[in-house]
């Protein structure tokens, strides 16, 4: 028997925006998949491009930079 895929995706969320929905979404006891690791920054803007391409290297699936 085949396992599904569950695809791992890395996202960078900004403290002041992105992060913040996340935040209320626990608050409010939604869930979403464990194959998502969520990651804040202070600014989207300043996500380094060399850590999307070190995410890829490390078995990542897919890179979400939300802002």
């Amino acid at each position: 028997m085949e396992k599904e895929f569950s695809p791992k995706i890395l996202s960078f969320l900004c403290k002041w925006c992105s992060y913040t929905g996340a935040d209320l979404a626990g608050i409010n006891r939604l869930q979403y998949p464990t194959s998502i690791l969520p990651i804040k920054v202070m600014c989207s803007s300043r996500v380094d491009p060399v850590f999307l391409i070190k995410g890829y290297f490390r078995g990542a699936d897919g890179i979400l930079v939300g802002g």
